[in-house]
């Protein structure tokens, strides 16, 4: 599991799964999200503007990160 930190309080998943590099572009991350592709803390998460914060665990494709 890799560690990401993030430079504000939070910040959307959409954007954690770019900056994780989980994922290629907004476009994929729209994708995978309402397909129901990513959980976050182990429950399936459709909501692309999810506000996450640290110590959440974003898991895709077999791949997890947690934000730092």
């Amino acid at each position: 599991m890799s560690e990401v930190p993030i430079r504000d309080e939070s910040i959307r998943l959409g954007q954690f799964l770019k900056l994780a590099n989980l994922i290629d572009s907004g476009a994929d991350a729209k994708a995978v999200i309402a397909d129901g592709q990513v959980s976050v803390n182990g429950d399936v998460e459709t909501r692309r503007g999810r506000q996450l914060r640290s110590g959440d665990v974003v898991e895709f494709a077999g791949r997890t990160a947690r934000v730092g």
